[in-house]
């Protein structure tokens, strides 16, 4: 399977969604594909501040809201806490370790996604979150932590 070039791909995901290509864009949806840990508005701002110190907030919450829309990004909530953001695309969960606080893709079988549903209903989107220890967490920590919450 050949993948188009991140560039390509931002650029003619835009272009079909009626949006342009800029500076901000690209550097936000960079960022994403470049690491692997989901980060939060947030941590993109302080990112993209290191090579666009004019970046607002406000243009980071807007470059990822426009590349939510064109489905360049998955936008990962759990529980209350801030949304992350996910340039994964193909089909996963998402696992999130108590202990340590990082996210993980983990592979899923697409069918095991979406539940059976009654009749007259239709998914579209259906998202499987778990939690846990990762492999560098101890079991039992996160286990305690989340008992005690």
């Amino acid at each position: 399977m050949t993948t188009m070039p991140s560039s390509t791909r931002l650029n003619e995901r835009l272009a079909t969604n009626g949006l342009r290509s800029t500076a901000q864009r690209e550097q936000v949806y960079g960022l994403l594909l470049a690491g692997e840990d989901h980060p939060t508005a947030e941590e993109v701002f302080m990112r993209a501040k290191r090579e666009l110190p004019e970046i607002s907030m406000a243009t980071v919450y807007n470059c990822l809201d426009a590349l939510v829309k064109c489905g360049l990004l998955r936008q990962v909530n759990l529980d209350r806490s801030a949304s992350r953001y996910c340039p994964n695309m193909a089909a996963h969960s998402h696992f999130f370790c108590e202990h340590c606080g990082r996210f993980f893709d983990i592979a899923i079988d697409p069918k095991q996604l979406t539940p059976s549903l009654p009749e007259g209903f239709h998914a579209w989107h259906s998202e499987v979150s778990i939690r846990g220890s990762c492999p560098d967490c101890p079991p039992e920590s996160a286990r305690n932590n989340h008992s005690s919450s």
